[in-house]
């Protein structure tokens, strides 16, 4: 079992920057490959970012992409989403979740883990 909580989320105005971080706990975080992914009111949740087990490896949804960075820290068993250049369509809850694979998974039913998620909303 792996516990994920999401913390890092507020509000902020358009062309600002928040990061998010999700702290893991449980087994050994460097075995899951990890993702964000985002839901926002009447919609389905998306996918908008992953990487692989050793962070040497990222993919990004087309909508953030260049904007939206995924890191990890595997000491502090944590995976974070620096979000620069926010825009109100970014207003979301957004989930960190985390797959029993080490390499990218874009996918939401590939994630084994999710956190209870972290709103964020942008203001224009």
């Amino acid at each position: 079992q792996v516990q994920l909580v999401e913390s890092g989320g507020g509000l902020v105005q358009a062309g600002g920057s928040l990061r998010l971080s999700c702290a893991a706990s449980g087994r050994t975080f460097s075995s899951y490959a990890m993702g964000w992914f985002r839901q926002a009111p009447g919609k389905e949740r998306e996918f908008v970012g992953t990487i692989n087990w050793s962070g040497s490896n990222t993919y990004y949804a087309d909508s953030v992409k260049g904007r939206f960075t995924i890191s990890r820290d595997n000491a502090k068993s944590t995976v974070y989403l620096q979000m620069n250049s926010l825009k109100p369509e970014d207003t979301a809850s957004y989930y960190c979740a985390a797959a029993s694979v080490r390499y990218i998974v874009s996918l939401v039913e590939e994630y084994d883990y999710w956190g209870q998620g972290t709103q964020v909303t942008v203001s224009s």
